[in-house]
């Protein structure tokens, strides 16, 4: 038995010594999301944190989706592999900075994109997912204006898909911020047949060029349901794994990155900060925890309830906008 095999091993044991459940985003390393127990997007992994029996969760994601998992789950204990796992577009939108933007623009319902930290999801009315987005805009009255942070290219995608005229904050992810538009149009011109398939946190001029944009979760399902033979993927290239699972007859291209590095494809540096070694002590030595002061877990669970009664997981601890 080799070193990888032996972690492995080590970490189904210890998940059924400690009934612990390991959830893992598409965008973590293959040998992660092949431990996990539930792998997804920011939707189905907070619906899987929302439902789970085990006395310990471990996410193998970054920091705002364990402070969410721990906010649904208060009594739980709640584990991240390494408290370094952030995310860039949670971290330009600053709660003290976002609290000020919102003070300047009253009588705004506020929605968070689910990728931003427990502080500003207190400062929220509903939270949204990319899968949920467009039927979270759309519950919204049409009376009402709407601010929508953090991510503008999201913001942008979603003013267009629902026809409400948004204020939206000025925040990026840096992951999908870096495809090449020139190095895409070379790429699809090398493939003539590819589809492009992108996630709608990309630049709007990326989203131009696509055949299909939707979530993690939308995209997979698109590309194993679709008729095509190859697509261009214009996301986390962490996807990738799961893609090949579940579409082994397809050609599968990394859209390129603006900057030349080893697989010449975008990947999110925080997510890869986790490894199965991390995995593996974080489980057994049962840190890092996530903690939250219950004054904002109250808070931030209010929005983050109203997204999930509106994807069909009722709970008594929402209230009507």
């Amino acid at each position: 038995m080799n070193v990888k095999d032996g972690i492995i091993k080590e970490i189904i044991d210890l998940k059924k010594k400690k009934n612990a459940v390991i959830l893992a985003h598409y965008y973590q390393e293959a040998a992660i999301q092949d431990v996990a127990d539930f792998v997804g997007d920011s939707l189905g992994l907070s619906q899987e944190a929302a439902k789970t029996n085990a006395d310990i969760i471990v996410f193998a994601g970054v920091h705002f989706m364990a402070e969410t998992a721990k906010i649904i789950n208060p009594t739980k204990k709640v584990l991240l592999p390494d408290l370094n796992a952030g995310c860039s577009l949670a971290e330009s939108c600053p709660a003290g900075d976002f609290e000020k933007f919102i003070k300047q623009h009253p009588g705004h319902t506020v929605v968070t994109y689910i990728n931003c930290s427990a502080d500003v999801k207190t400062l929220s009315d509903i939270v949204c997912t990319s899968s949920n987005a467009v039927n979270v805009i759309n519950s919204i009255p049409k009376d009402r204006p709407i601010i929508f942070a953090p991510d503008k290219n999201l913001g942008k995608y979603l003013i267009k898909k629902t026809g409400r005229d948004m204020l939206l904050w000025d925040g990026s992810c840096v992951v999908h911020e870096a495809f090449s538009i020139s190095k895409l149009l070379n790429l699809a011109a090398e493939y003539p047949n590819a589809k492009i398939v992108a996630h709608p946190e990309s630049e709007e001029v990326v989203l131009k060029t696509a055949h299909f944009i939707g979530s993690t979760a939308e995209m997979l399902k698109f590309v194993k349901e679709d008729s095509g033979k190859q697509y261009i993927v214009a996301t986390e290239a962490g996807i990738l794994h799961q893609m090949v699972k579940d579409a082994p007859t397809k050609e599968l291209i990394p859209a390129p990155a603006k900057e030349d590095n080893t697989c010449a494809c975008s990947e999110c540096a925080y997510m890869k900060v986790n490894t199965l070694e991390k995995l593996y002590l974080c489980l057994k030595n049962e840190t890092p925890e996530i903690l939250i002061d219950e004054t904002t877990r109250l808070k931030a669970l209010i929005p983050i309830t109203r997204m999930l009664e509106l994807s069909g997981k009722p709970s008594s601890a929402a209230n009507t906008l």
